[in-house]
C-alpha cells in the first residue's frame, strides 16, 4: 500500500512538471497577435514608399509675410529677399506648406525714383520655399508696385515759382523787373521740384503680399 501511495505521488509530480513545460513553450494569444502586427508593420514599410509624392497645381495661391523692407531706391534685378509663409498652402487633404515656412523671393526689376522724372517701380517674384530641410523651386505671378508720375506736380511747382517770381520782379522794377523775377521764380521752382520731386517706393517688413503658382510643383511628405 505504501508503495502504491509513493507511485501515485510520483506519478502526479512527473505529469506536473510536463504540464508546466508544455505552457511555457507555447505563445499566449495576445503574444502571438502582436508578434504577428509587428511583422506586418515591418512588411507595409518594406512595400510602400516612406514618402507620398503631393502636386501643387498651377494657380496654387501662397502668401507671404516680408521679412526685411523693400525699397525702388535701393533694390536691384536680380536681389534676393527673406519671407515667411502667412498661411498654410494644403493640398488633397494634407497640409504641403506650413504657415511660418521659410520662403525665398528675386527682386525681376526695380527703378528708383528721379528727381524730375522717372516713374520708381518695384517687380517681385517668390522662387523657393524650404520645409523639413528641403528647398523647393518655384515658378510664381510677379506682383508690381509702381509710383506716379510727378511732372503734374514739379510744373505746379515750377510754375508757381514763377508766379511769385513776376509779382515781386513787378514790385521791384516795373516790366523790366518782372521779367527778371519770373526767370528767377523759375529756377527757384526748378530747384523745389528737384529737391522735393523723389518719390521711391518702399513694401514695409511684415507686408503680406500674395503670389500665384504659375507652374505645378511636386512636394515630397512624409507618410
Amino acid at each position: 500500500m505504501k508503495d502504491m501511495r509513493l507511485f501515485l505521488r510520483s506519478l502526479w509530480v512527473v505529469t506536473l512538471a510536463m504540464s508546466l513545460a508544455s505552457c511555457s513553450s507555447v505563445s499566449t494569444p495576445s503574444q502571438a497577435d502582436e508578434s504577428k502586427k509587428v511583422d506586418e508593420r515591418g512588411i507595409l514599410r518594406t512595400i510602400l514608399p516612406a514618402e507620398r509624392t503631393i502636386l501643387l497645381p498651377a494657380g496654387t495661391e501662397i502668401e507671404v509675410v516680408l521679412d526685411e523692407s523693400i525699397s525702388s531706391a535701393q533694390a536691384h534685378s536680380g536681389d534676393r529677399f527673406d519671407a515667411s509663409l502667412a498661411a498654410p498652402v494644403v493640398a488633397e487633404g494634407k497640409t504641403v506648406f506650413p504657415k511660418g515656412a521659410r520662403a525665398e523671393g528675386v527682386v525681376i526689376d526695380a527703378r528708383a525714383s528721379g528727381h524730375l522724372e522717372g516713374v520708381p517701380r518695384l517687380r517681385l517674384a517668390l522662387r523657393s520655399v524650404e520645409i523639413g530641410g528641403r528647398n523647393y523651386d518655384l515658378r510664381t505671378t510677379s506682383i508690381t508696385r509702381t509710383g506716379q508720375n510727378h511732372d503734374k506736380r514739379n510744373w505746379t511747382l515750377i510754375g508757381g515759382g514763377t508766379g511769385v517770381g513776376t509779382l515781386v520782379g513787378a514790385i521791384a522794377g516795373g516790366g523790366k523787373g518782372a521779367a527778371i523775377g519770373a526767370a528767377a521764380g523759375a529756377g527757384a521752382g526748378t530747384a523745389t521740384a528737384a529737391a522735393t520731386g523723389k518719390k521711391d517706393i518702399v513694401i514695409p517688413v511684415e507686408s503680406q503680399l500674395s503670389f500665384k503658382l504659375s507652374q505645378a510643383v511636386s512636394v515630397q511628405l512624409k507618410r
